[in-house]
């Protein structure tokens, strides 16, 4: 996932950030509204980590400009309010779930991971394509239910393409995916990320096409 992340308690917002890139997902951490508001107004995701208690504007001023725009991004609410009518009206602006303060790391993983399958429309940690299995939660992957060994950003950039199946992605795409404003790759990297993946699955009924000039279609073979 690409992942923004709104805290003002920059210790905080350095360890979810850190985690999260750990895991190979691409994370951009600010630390007040105005800026956060800014730059979803540019930039997609596929995750917002929403403070509320922020500088400038605050996290429900944020959450309702992104919906006043019709973004449907998926938001998730960390909060020290623990009224439930504060809860209540979170979800009705639009929030996708809160989590209170403090919280368990892994609960906050947890909660990411629920907020991306429904958002896609899945039940499940466990995405099947074909012969190949992955599982979002272990970060594993299977091919006739034999372990593949895989680095997260390969196993990041399976998890894209299994979550956008049927669809092109080009390489700039991709690249939103994975990463975030501090890192800098060039498209060269994904071709080197892609000529590893398609190695990896070399024995899966799964292949990943290049469209020349359009990007990368994720397609069962013979089929």
């Amino acid at each position: 996932m690409r992942i923004l992340i709104v805290e003002d308690d920059e210790i905080l917002g350095e360890a979810i950030s850190q985690r999260a890139t750990k895991q190979g997902h691409g994370a951009d951490l600010v630390t007040t509204g105005t800026k956060a508001n800014e730059i979803l107004k540019h930039q997609s995701y596929d995750l917002v980590i929403l403070d509320l208690n922020l500088p400038g504007l605050n996290g429900d001023q944020v959450l309702e400009k992104l919906r006043s725009r019709h973004t449907k991004t998926p938001v998730l609410i960390l909060t020290a309010r623990d009224q439930i009518e504060d809860r209540i009206q979170l979800l009705d602006l639009g929030a996708d779930d809160y989590l209170a303060k403090p919280f368990d790391f892994g609960e906050l993983e947890a909660r990411c991971r629920a907020i991306l399958r429904r958002h896609q429309g899945q039940s499940l940690d466990t995405i099947n394509y074909g012969n190949l299995e992955l599982d979002r939660r272990a970060c594993t992957v299977k091919i006739d239910a034999e372990l593949i060994e895989m680095k997260q950003r390969e196993f990041r950039l399976l998890e894209v393409f299994l979550s956008h199946t049927g669809r092109v992605l080009s390489k700039e795409e991709l690249l939103d995916h994975l990463y975030g404003f501090d890192e800098s790759p060039s498209p060269n990297a994904i071709e080197t990320y892609v000529a590893r993946l398609r190695k990896k699955l070399q024995h899966s009924s799964v292949d990943i096409r290049t469209l020349r000039g359009l990007g990368y279609l994720l397609d069962r073979e013979n089929g």
